[in-house]
C-alpha cells in the first residue's frame, strides 16, 4: 500500500459474525466451497493442481453454470465461460485448502485402486473449519481466496501469455510490458485509496467512487492544473484496467461494481484520450466502484500485514483514557464518536467522567483537542457522573467545561464562572477546533461571532495566560473577513507573544 500510517482513519468494522455470513455468501468462495464437497478420489487435475478439460463440464454443471435458465450470472449459455467459471472456483478451492491434491507416487497403489490419474484429490483441513469453526477460521479462509482472486487481478491477458509461451517457450514480462510487482503495487495502491475515499472525512456519499476518480487518484499529481493529453491518456488506460480487474474483484466479494457503459468503451479503446465527464454528464457511466464491508475487513488486513497502522474503531476500548482522548484527537468525528461510545461502555460512568477529566489536563500543544475530545465524551455520560464534574470546578484548565456540562445537565447551584476562566475556555475552544478542523467555515463563524458580541475581546484576550493565546489570536485575525477587526486581532496576538516572551 502507498499510504503512510499517518493518513489512515479508524475504521468501523461490522462484527466478525456478520462478516463471516458474507464471506460465505461471496459467489466465487460459495463456488469454490460447492466444488470441494463435489469433489473425490476420481476427480482428475494435472500436475499443478488444476481439473483437467474433461473434468470442467461436470465441475460447471456442479455449479449450475450450464444450461439453460441457470442463472448463474456467469454467462451461463455459455460453455466456455462456464468451464472459465468452473476452474476459476476449483482454483480458489486449491488455494486456500477446502481440497488438498496429491501426487499419484505419493499414494500407496493400494488406495489408488489400479487406476491411472493425473493426481488424487481428498477434502482439504480448511473445508470442515467453515462447519465446525469460528468467524475467525471463515474469513481466514476468504482472505486466502481474496488473495488469489487478487493475483489473477494483476496478470495480463492470457492471450498475451499464452502467445509469449508458444513463440519462445518462456514469458518475456518486458517484451509483454507487464511489470509484475508494478501491476500489484498499482493494485494495491487503487485499493488503499478506494478505502482511504470510504472511511475518510471526506467519504463519498453511499461510499460509491466514480471509476474515472479513482484512476486519477493514481495518476494525476496533486499539485497538476489542466491535466495533458498525455496525462488524460494514462488515467483512460488505468480505467480500462481497472475495470477488469473490479470485475475480478466482485464475486469475491471485496467490492460492489457498476461496469463502465459498454457505449463508452469504444471511445477508451480508441487512440484519443477520453475526455473529462462535463459536469452535466451521468458520470455512473464511467464506471462506480465502492468497498463493501467485507471489503473494508480484507483492505484493512492487507494493509495490517503489510506493516501499516490502520485501527479500527473499538481498538481503544480496553485502554486508558488517555490513550482515548491522545488516540481520538485525529480521528474524524463520526470515529471518535463511535470510539468513545464503546469505551464508555465497558465503564460505570462516574470512574469513566474522572478518567476522563484526569487525562484531559496540560498545556502542551495537544491538550485542546484533548479537552475537546473529553467534552464530546462527557456529553454521552449520564447524570451519575455529577460529582466528577464538580470536583473540578475550581480546577485552571477544566472548571470551566465542568459548568458547562453541569449546566447542559440542569445541575442546580453551578457557580459562575470568572471573567478570566470564560476567556480561558474560549481560547481552549478555539484552538481546538483550529488543531481539528483548521481554517474551517465553521470556525470562521465563531470567530465573527466572537468579535461581534465582545466590543472588548481582543483588549482583554491577549492577557489570557494560555499557551495558544498568540496562535488563537493570529488565527482569527485571518479568519476574520473585517479587515478592521482583522488589524485589531493581529495586534493582540503581538502582544499576546511579547508578553510570553
Amino acid at each position: 500500500m502507498s499510504q503512510s500510517p499517518a493518513t489512515l482513519p479508524p475504521v468501523l468494522l461490522h462484527s466478525e459474525a456478520e462478516l463471516a455470513r458474507d464471506a460465505l455468501a461471496a459467489p466465487l468462495l460459495a463456488r469454490a466451497v460447492r466444488l470441494a464437497r463435489w469433489a473425490g478420489p476420481g476427480t482428475r487435475v494435472g500436475a499443478g493442481g488444476e481439473l483437467v478439460d474433461e473434468q470442467l463440464p461436470a465441475a460447471a454443471a456442479e455449479l449450475g453454470l450450464t444450461g439453460a435458465g441457470s442463472g448463474s450470472g456467469a454467462g451461463s449459455g455459455d460453455d466456455g465461460d462456464a468451464a472459465a467459471y468452473a476452474s476459476e472456483a476449483w482454483r480458489v478451492a486449491v488455494d486456500t485448502g477446502l481440497v488438498e491434491v496429491r501426487d499419484p507416487d505419493e499414494v500407496d497403489a493400494d488406495d489408488a485402486d489400479g487406476e491411472e490419474a493425473d493426481g488424487t484429490v481428498t477434502a482439504g483441513a480448511e473445508l470442515g473449519l467453515l462447519t465446525s469453526g469460528g468467524p475467525q477460521d471463515v474469513l481466514g479462509i476468504w482472505l486466502a481466496a481474496l488473495e488469489t482472486v487478487f493475483a489473477d487481478a494483476t496478470v495480463p491477458d492470457l492471450e498475451d501469455l499464452v502467445d509469449a509461451i508458444e513463440g519462445g517457450g518462456e514469458i518475456d514480462f518486458e517484451e509483454l510490458g507487464w511489470d509484475p510487482q508494478g501491476e500489484a503495487d498499482f493494485l494495491e495502491g487503487v485499493l488503499g485509496n478506494l478505502y482511504l475515499l470510504t472511511v475518510g472525512d471526506n467519504a463519498a456519499e453511499g461510499g460509491a467512487v466514480p471509476l474515472p476518480a479513482l484512476a486519477a487518484s493514481m495518476i494525476i499529481p496533486d499539485d497538476m492544473g489542466e491535466p495533458t493529453d498525455d496525462i488524460l491518456e494514462q488515467v483512460s488506460d488505468a480505467m480500462m484496467r481497472l475495470d477488469d480487474q473490479f470485475r475480478m474483484l466482485e464475486p469475491i466479494g471485496l467490492v460492489e461494481y457498476q461496469p463502465v457503459d459498454e457505449a463508452l468503451m469504444a471511445d477508451i479503446d480508441s487512440e484519443e484520450p477520453l475526455p473529462p465527464a462535463d459536469e452535466d454528464e451521468d458520470v455512473t457511466r464511467y464506471g462506480m466502484v465502492r468497498l463493501t464491508p467485507l471489503g473494508l475487513y480484507g483492505i484493512r488486513a492487507r494493509m495490517l500485514e503489510a506493516g501499516l497502522d490502520a485501527p479500527a474503531v473499538g481498538d481503544l476500548a480496553d485502554k486508558g483514557a488517555d490513550t482515548l482522548l491522545d488516540a481520538t484527537a485525529a480521528f474524524p468525528q463520526a470515529a471518535a464518536q463511535a470510539e468513545i461510545e464503546l469505551w464508555l461502555a465497558r465503564r460505570a460512568p462516574l470512574e469513566a467522567a474522572r478518567e476522563l477529566l484526569a487525562a484531559a489536563r496540560g498545556g502542551d500543544e495537544g491538550a485542546p483537542l484533548r479537552r475537546l475530545r473529553c467534552q464530546q465524551a462527557l456529553s454521552l455520560v449520564g447524570g451519575t457522573a455529577e460529582p466528577a464534574l464538580r470536583e473540578v470546578l475550581d480546577d485552571a484548565e477544566l472548571g470551566g467545561l465542568a459548568r458547562v456540562w453541569l449546566a447542559e445537565h440542569g445541575a442546580a447551584e453551578v457557580p459562575a464562572p470568572s471573567e478570566g476562566m470564560v476567556f480561558w475556555l474560549t481560547i481552549d475552544t478555539i484552538a481546538a477546533q483550529l488543531a481539528a478542523e483548521g481554517n474551517s467555515e465553521e470556525l470562521q463563524g465563531l470567530v465573527e461571532g466572537l468579535a461581534a458580541q465582545h466590543s472588548g475581546f481582543f483588549a482583554a484576550a491577549w492577557r489570557v495566560g494560555h499557551p495558544a493565546t498568540a496562535d488563537v489570536l493570529e488565527a482569527m485575525g485571518r479568519l476574520h473577513p473585517d479587515k478592521k477587526v482583522a488589524k485589531e486581532a493581529r495586534k493582540a496576538a503581538f502582544k499576546a507573544r511579547s508578553q510570553q516572551a
